[in-house]
């Protein structure tokens, strides 16, 4: 019995493969990212209220503060009240312009000023090294002046620190926006952080396997010390990731967490604000290769907004709003105006597009002070 000949693919049929490959793709992406966001909701750990520690040790928490006076405010009285035996809060002005200090003093906080910024270090690292060289605690928790900590925060970082014999805990602060523009563009950090890289491995004792989050990082004072503190990363722009990385490299234990209810912060308040805040680490994240910078924006574009432009793509679609709703659920940012930010979805490549423009510059500016990039 004679086997029918298979018909030579067409043009038509040649010319479609690109675009089922583009599919078939982009399906496998969201499925991982799905995968990895059902893993992280059951095992990324979240701050919570704790019973108190019996015999906590001697805390010292750390703000490094620069043109801040529109923050401390609502940030540093909350911070102050974390207060008691044993803790102490000391806040370091970096040559504020717009009075931080006597704000901060004002307040009620201990405030150092800093000194001049040396030779081949960066701000915030430079103002963390001042602040751990006066600390007196056991353990160093370094906190942004934008981060708002509830009553009760304190034992939780003690708790968890202890909890997971960690020489470092990362936390990652629930967002808090409010504008369109820091809608846009805020809670993608949550998603990098959640549906790229699963708990578990981040806990392994490999350096390449590592996340940090420099709004709040608490230490063992002995393990940053041994470490070379703040110096160990003194001229580096993604200076948390690097900490972590570099900390577990040299034996140190890497913890992470989300905020919960006791953290929060407000990074930007206006889309303005965020391009800039952004941009100046996005090359560091992409290994300082313009190239794929430039690759992980049309990616981008390709899984999240392209398909609303083409037909017979529903499920990749549906996908990607499910993504951002995984997130969401995990960080708690489930009011209305919060769920409404699903909706934005298909526009996210757009609005990052000039984060990614300002990032391929080779210099960029930051709180008045001007860097050379990596790459």
């Amino acid at each position: 019995m004679a086997h029918r000949a298979r018909p030579l693919p067409t043009r038509r049929t040649r010319s479609l493969r690109p675009v089922r490959a583009l599919e078939q793709a982009r399906l496998g992406f969201l499925l991982y990212r799905l995968a990895t966001l059902t893993v992280n909701l059951l095992a990324f750990p979240v701050l919570r209220l704790r019973p108190r520690v019996p015999a906590a040790p001697s805390v010292s928490i750390l703000v490094p503060a620069r043109d801040e006076v529109l923050n401390l405010p609502h940030t540093l009285p909350r911070l102050l009240a974390q207060r008691g035996e044993g803790v102490e809060v000391l806040l370091l002005d970096d040559a504020s312009s717009d009075g931080t200090g006597d704000l901060a003093r004002q307040l009620g906080a201990t405030v150092l000023t800093g000194k001049p910024l040396p030779s081949g270090w960066h701000g915030k690292p430079w103002a963390c090294w001042q602040l751990a060289q006066a600390a007196r605690g056991e353990v160093l928790i370094f906190t942004d002046a934008d981060v708002s900590w509830e009553t009760g925060t304190l034992n939780a970082l003690l708790c968890e620190l202890e909890r997971r014999r960690a020489d470092l805990l990362t936390v990652w602060p629930r967002q808090q926006t409010r504008s369109v523009g820091e809608r846009l563009l805020a809670p993608l950090i949550d998603d990098v952080l959640l549906g790229l890289l699963p708990a578990p491995l981040i806990r392994l004792p490999l350096a390449s396997l590592s996340a940090g989050n420099g709004q709040l990082m608490a230490f063992r004072r002995a393990a940053y010390f041994r470490v070379g503190g703040h110096g160990l990363v003194r001229s580096e722009v993604l200076e948390d990731v690097r900490f972590a990385a570099r900390l577990k490299a040299r034996g140190g234990r890497v913890a992470v967490a989300l905020g919960g209810d006791l953290l929060s912060v407000r990074m930007y308040r206006s889309y303005s604000g965020a391009v800039p805040g952004f941009a100046k680490s996005l090359l560091s994240v992409h290994g300082g290769s313009r190239t794929l910078l430039a690759l992980s924006w049309l990616w981008f574009g390709a899984v999240y907004a392209l398909p609303w432009l083409t037909p017979q793509t529903r499920t990749v679609r549906a996908l990607g709003l499910l993504d951002r709703l995984l997130v969401h659920a995990k960080t708690g940012r489930t009011r209305p105006g919060d769920l409404l930010e699903v909706l934005l979805t298909p526009l996210l490549p757009l609005a990052v597009l000039p984060v990614y423009v300002r990032a391929l510059r080779k210099k960029y500016v930051w709180k008045g002070r001007e860097y050379g990039r990596d790459g």
